[in-house]
C-alpha cells in the first residue's frame, strides 16, 4: 500500500502552482455534483412511482383475469361465480370494457365505456364519498327511465352531461354480427341511452379523461353480449397474500387466461416511469464520465509537476509500474472522493425533502394538482448503483492514467 500511502500525501500536499489545486478541487465537485445529480434524480424517480402506485388503490381491483389472446372471456358468470368461492376471494365480478361513441346534444366524443357489475368491486369503489364530485355514485335504477352511468370529470366536461342538469346521452358500438346496410349507415351500430347520475375524479388519466361507467347489462347490451366479459375483477380477503390467491386461482382457471395484480394491470404507466428513470441514470452517467476527462486534466498537471519526484522514486529502485500506481492511486482518490461526497449530499437533501418536503411544486393553482411538493423516496438499491457506477468510472479512469504514466 506504499504507492496509495504517496498517491494520498500528493492529493493533500501544497502544489508548487496554485492551479493544481484548484483543477484538483474542482475534479472533487465536478463528480460529487454528478453523483449527487443521481441520487436526487433517482430519489424523485421512486417518489414518483410510490405516487402512481399509491394512486392505484382508488379504482383497480386486486387482481384481475384477462385473456392472454383475444377480446372476451365466454361464460364469464359462471367462472366469477366459481372464482368468488375460493379462500382468497371476497368478491368476484366480470366486467365488460370497449370503445363506444358518446353524443349529448350537439357535443360527441370517443369513450371508453366500462359496464361493472352493480355489486362488484368498482362499483363499490366508487362509493367512497371523496371519489364523486357531483351527483352519486350508484348504478342501481332510480328516479329516471333511463339506464344511469357514472361520468369521468372529462367527458362530463366535454358532454356538459353533469347530474344537475341531466342530459341523455347515446352510446354508438359497431354491430359485431350482421351486414351493413350502405344505405342505411346507422343500422350498423347499437345504440343505448343513459343519464350521468354521477361525476368522478380518482386523479388518474386513464379514468378520468374519456372513461363512463355504466352497468354490465347496459355495456352487454350495446355489444351483443350474453355472459362474455373482457375480464373479472376480484377484491381478495383481507391479509392474503398475492402468491396464495395466484396459487387457488392456478387451480381452478382454465388455459388462456392471465392473472394481473395493480401494478400489472397497469404496467405501460409503470414501464414508462422506470424507463425514463434509467435513461436518465443514463444521461446522469454520461455527465460523469464529462467530469472525469476534469480528472485526466489534472492528472495531466500533476505527472508533470512530479517529474522530479518520479526520477527519485526509480532513483531508490522503483519500477515504472509502482509510479504509475501512485498516480493510478491518485486518480482513483480524487473520483472516490467526490463520489462519497456527492452521494452523502444528494442522500442528505433526498432526506430532507422526503420527511420535510420544503421544495413545492410552482403551480398557480394547486387546487387542482393530485400533489403540492415533489414526491421522493430514497433507495438503497438506487444508492448501490450510483455507488457503482461512480468506481467503475473512477476504476476505468485509473486504469487509463496507469497506461498512459508507463509510457
Amino acid at each position: 500500500m506504499l504507492a496509495a500511502r504517496i498517491a494520498l500525501r500528493y492529493l493533500f500536499s501544497r502544489k508548487s502552482h496554485a492551479a493544481v489545486n484548484i483543477i484538483s478541487y474542482v475534479s472533487i465537485a465536478g463528480v460529487a455534483i454528478a453523483a449527487a445529480a443521481m441520487v436526487i434524480v433517482l430519489s424523485v424517480f421512486n417518489g414518483f412511482h410510490d405516487f402512481a402506485a399509491a394512486k392505484l388503490s382508488q379504482l383497480d381491483p386486486d387482481m384481475v383475469v384477462a385473456p392472454n389472446e383475444g377480446k372476451a372471456i365466454e361464460h364469464a358468470d359462471s367462472l366469477a361465480a366459481l372464482i368468488a368461492l375460493l379462500p382468497a376471494v371476497d368478491a368476484a365480478a366480470p366486467v365488460v370494457e370497449e370503445h363506444a361513441f358518446a353524443i349529448a346534444g350537439e357535443r360527441q366524443m370517443p369513450i371508453v365505456l366500462r359496464g361493472v357489475d352493480v355489486n362488484g368491486p368498482t362499483a363499490e369503489a366508487l362509493q367512497q364519498p371523496h371519489l364523486i364530485i357531483d351527483g352519486s355514485g350508484s348504478l342501481e335504477s332510480g328516479e329516471y327511465m333511463y339506464n344511469k352511468a357514472l361520468s369521468s370529470v372529462g367527458v362530463a366536461n366535454s358532454l356538459r352531461a353533469i347530474p344537475s342538469y341531466p342530459e341523455i346521452v347515446r352510446l354508438y358500438e359497431p354491430r359485431r354480427r350482421g351486414r351493413i346496410n350502405p344505405a342505411n349507415p346507422m343500422a350498423a351500430f347499437r345504440v343505448d341511452s343513459v343519464i350521468v347520475s354521477g361525476v368522478y375524479r380518482v386523479e388518474q388519466a386513464e379514468y378520468d379523461t374519456d372513461m363512463m361507467i355504466v352497468s354490465l347489462d347496459v355495456a352487454r347490451n350495446l355489444l351483443d353480449y350474453t355472459d362474455q366479459a373482457t375480464r373479472i375483477e376480484m377484491r381478495l380477503v383481507p391479509g392474503v397474500s398475492e402468491s396464495s390467491a395466484r396459487e387457488q386461482l392456478a387451480q381452478v382457471l382454465p388455459q388462456g387466461l392471465v392473472v394481473k395484480n395493480r401494478y400489472e394491470q397497469q404496467e405501460e404507466a409503470f414501464r414508462m416511469i422506470a424507463v425514463e428513470k434509467w435513461v436518465t441514470l443514463l444521461m446522469l452517467t454520461f455527465i460523469l464520465v464529462i467530469a472525469s476527462f476534469n480528472i485526466l486534466s489534472t492528472m495531466s498537471m500533476l505527472i508533470v509537476e512530479k517529474q522530479g519526484n518520479r526520477a527519485i522514486m526509480i532513483a531508490m529502485g522503483a519500477t515504472p509500474a509502482n509510479v504509475s500506481s501512485v498516480f493510478s492511486w491518485l486518480s482513483f482518490m480524487i473520483s472516490s472522493i467526490g463520489g462519497v461526497i456527492g452521494i452523502v449530499v444528494g442522500a442528505g437533501l433526498s432526506l430532507a425533502q422526503q420527511y420535510g418536503k420544503f421544495i413545492k411544486l410552482s403551480v398557480s393553482d394547486m387546487s387542482s394538482m393530485a400533489l403540492d411538493v415533489y414526491p421522493v423516496r430514497v433507495s438503497m438499491t438506487d444508492m448501490l448503483i450510483v455507488i457503482a457506477v461512480t468506481a467503475f468510472i473512477g476504476s476505468v479512469t485509473a486504469l487509463i492514467i496507469n497506461r498512459f504514466t508507463r509510457r
